[in-house]
């Protein structure tokens, strides 16, 4: 079901951008938008009147000029969201369908031996990651209100996790009842069809979009405004070094990828070899903490952009709570399972809720990227992700290594090893992060 939704919701919403309301919607709609225009701008003159050293402080100031708007399921940005939402489910599911249909050309193209995990080739293909990600944040520092972020990018994210699920249940049964050349057929055609819609329905800004309504391009422009313009070619490479808000961000990233990959990689054979789970016949329980991570991604985003839209906390204080609880509590679980005992079932839960958990961690550390420098998003996701991925690639060797000297042992300091990461990760990040927009990053310091 999550697949199928997931396909319904943007062929729904591209309908309704494609086609818009009748007369009468419209403008209703537009008088709705002339009123939030005429509150904000008396929103930004009574706060321009007393700004003196305001500007210097958190960000309240970006709060209070926040004008009311809900987020239309038809609004051209979570068009956006939900375009990229199938976007990453389809490069997911194409990056998983391949390493599996690689299984299979290798056992005379039917799996007999399919266990229904993530094969372990699947998680080095990181090269994709360089490119999307950082392209996907490019567009969002142009796209997002500073209350929509965490919900719009949550959304968009949740993708990759449910096209992981979708394609490790699929490409199996497609390997072993069409053979595996149909697996390139069928998601390579799909992919290059969503290609041709991606390139006709994303367009890079607001300003450039011709279905988006005024008011809502006017929203979206009049709250970015600050922001300033893209960077172009100048980046202030020695200031971001020095910057301890993006080290922050940095060394919690690797540390949670550490985690997240070393669960991802290594549960199926923790279950297999300590647990002696049969997965050939629970191939679904390998895949259901895909669908976990994916629902709280979703549920996260929804939550933090809540608790910032009644100004319960402020931009930083969300980032460090979502953070928080997505890399203290999976650590907490990993320290409890090796004194389980016998209690194999209380095990698989504990890892399970790790791994959906820690989706918490995308209305944190995850999008504090544009919070701090939204005119260099792109390129700090990129530097971030860098370090994710060899955390990636780490922590699995790190895990057979261990493993490979004492079974019991070796999980055990396995676990430990990642729970510690993560602890001082979230202590370094509660530390030193950030949710302003650092001095670097301003368009008049690019100017200087």
């Amino acid at each position: 079901m999550p697949g199928v939704t997931a396909w319904l919701l943007p062929c729904l919403l591209v309908f309704e951008i494609r086609f818009p309301a009748g007369p009468d919607v419209n403008l209703r709609r537009s008088r709705q938008q002339h009123r939030r225009q005429e509150r904000m701008q008396r929103h930004v003159d009574n706060t321009q009147a007393g700004d003196g050293m305001e500007a210097e402080q958190d960000e309240a100031p970006l709060l209070a000029q926040q004008p009311s708007s809900r987020t239309e399921l038809c609004s051209a940005r979570c068009g956006l969201a939900l375009i990229l939402h199938v976007s990453l489910f389809m490069a997911y599911a194409l990056r998983v369908s391949l390493s599996i249909a690689i299984v299979a050309m290798t056992n005379s193209s039917h799996p007999r031996n399919w266990s229904g995990s993530a094969p372990r080739g699947s998680y080095p293909g990181f090269a994709q990651e360089g490119v999307i990600f950082p392209a996907q944040y490019t567009l969002w520092a142009k796209w997002a209100p500073p209350l929509e972020r965490s919900r719009l990018m949550n959304v968009a994210d949740a993708g990759c996790t449910f096209g992981t699920f979708v394609a490790l249940l699929v490409a199996g049964i497609i390997c072993q009842s069409l053979g595996w050349p149909f697996v390139f057929y069928i998601f390579g055609g799909v992919g290059c069809a969503w290609c041709l819609c991606w390139f006709l329905l994303v367009y890079e800004d607001p300003a450039h979009h011709p279905w988006i309504s005024a008011g809502e391009q006017e929203y979206i422009m009049s709250l970015l405004a600050h922001q300033g313009s893209s960077h172009g070619r100048s980046l202030p490479l020695v200031a971001m070094a020095k910057s301890l808000p993006l080290w922050a961000i940095t060394i919690a990233c690797f540390c949670t990828d550490w985690l997240f990959y070393m669960l991802l990689t290594s549960m199926p054979m923790f279950m297999s070899n300590v647990l002696h789970f049969d997965l050939r016949e629970n191939g679904l329980l390998s895949s259901l903490p895909y669908i976990g991570n994916g629902l709280g991604h979703i549920l996260a985003g929804l939550l933090a952009d809540f608790l910032l839209a009644r100004q319960v906390l402020g931009t930083a204080a969300i980032r460090k709570l979502f953070s928080a609880l997505g890399m203290l509590l999976p650590a907490i679980f990993l320290v409890a399972v090796p004194y389980i005992g016998c209690s194999s079932m209380v095990a698989v839960v504990l890892l399970m809720l790790a791994l959906t958990i820690i989706s918490m961690t995308g209305a944190g550390i995850n999008i504090n990227h544009i919070d701090i420098a939204p005119r260099y998003a792109g390129f700090l996701l990129g530097i971030t992700n860098t370090f994710g991925i060899v955390a990636g690639i780490i922590a699995p060797t790190t895990v057979g290594l261990l493993v490979s000297q004492d079974l019991q042992t070796g999980w055990r300091n396995a676990f430990f090893i990642s729970a510690a990461l993560n602890l001082f990760g979230l202590i370094f990040y509660i530390a030193f992060g950030s949710g302003t927009i650092q001095d670097w990053a301003r368009e008049d310091a690019a100017v200087q």
